[in-house]
């Protein structure tokens, strides 16, 4: 089989329609049509199926695309490899990571990555866990975030390296009635108005966990991802906040520790099966761990 039309199907597997492969691939739609039927003619089994006005992968097809993830990975690591015997190891490593714990880690990533040839690349993408699949399409390394009650995403194509905790806080504005308490229990919080993140974020995890505590459902006025205005909006005396504990920047703010509720949020770094291998992958992977037990050491818990 053709490694370049194995690497169309992973591609298809990836996107889930023949446009969009054609569009990440800068080819034609008929273009990777023909490439796929070709594909399987040579596996001598059909590998798509109607599905509507659309088509989908066969059982045989699904069953084929993990294959071709480890043929790829093969490819991948043969050519990292020999460059690795060109020198130190060496490429460009696309990297994925939700706003905060990018701001909070990758900094010290590219200071432990300072004199390699590794060049990361690094885009801002806040999405569920549920969604970081998707992006392995795109990228190599997904820094992603989970309640750590939660599962760690998995699935037959994704690998997920656990890297670090990091405890969820009670925020409140300097004149809040509990501003000189060090930490709070569920059922101090029942009447407060909050501010909140979108569904399926690990803030918003938690609250639900106050709500089960407390019976009451958290009164919520606004759903804000960035963590700047939650800042901003709570110091100002409008709300209270859930806040991960090095998120927290505005100094007219204090942090009050949650008592009583398991309350963190748990980074990973989610891979290609293999995708560790690679001697570049692997470089930003070790920068990762590097970087996040800085941060833990020299943030001691409140």
């Amino acid at each position: 089989m053709s490694v370049e039309r194995l690497r169309v199907l992973r591609e298809f597997a990836d996107r889930g329609t023949v446009a969009a492969t054609a569009a990440a691939l800068s080819m034609t739609p008929s273009a990777v049509s023909q490439q796929l039927k070709v594909l399987a003619r040579e596996a001598g089994v059909e590998l798509l199926e109607p599905d509507g006005r659309r088509v989908r992968l066969t059982a045989a097809g699904q069953a084929l695309v993990l294959r071709a993830d480890e043929v790829l990975a093969a490819v991948d690591r043969a050519v990292a490899e020999m460059a690795h015997y060109r020198g130190s190891p060496r490429g460009l490593v696309r990297v994925a990571a939700f706003p905060s714990g990018a701001a909070l880690l990758f900094p010290g990533v590219l200071t432990a990555l300072a004199g390699t040839d590794v060049e990361v690349i690094l885009a801002d993408e806040d999405l569920p866990p549920t969604e970081v699949p998707k992006l392995l399409a795109d990228y190599d390394i997904v820094l992603t975030h989970r309640d750590e009650r939660s599962p760690a995403v998995a699935g037959p194509r994704v690998r997920t390296l656990p890297l670090m905790r990091e405890p969820i806080d009670v925020v409140v504005a300097t004149g809040h009635r509990l501003a000189g308490r060090g930490a709070v229990v569920p059922g101090e919080l029942a009447a407060e108005t909050w501010l909140s993140v979108r569904g399926g974020f690990p803030v918003d995890d938690v609250l639900r966990s106050i709500a089960t505590v407390t019976g009451v459902q958290p009164r919520i006025t606004q759903r804000i991802n960035d963590f700047t205005v939650t800042e901003a909006l709570v110091a100002g005396g409008h709300a209270v906040a859930l806040m991960p504990r090095y998120a927290v920047r505005h100094p007219e703010l204090v942090v009050l520790r949650l008592a009583g509720v398991r309350a963190a949020r748990r980074y990973d770094l989610a891979i290609r099966p293999g995708a560790d291998r690679s001697p570049a992958v692997a470089t930003v992977l070790r920068a990762f761990r590097t970087a996040a037990a800085a941060v833990t050491h020299s943030r001691p818990p409140r």
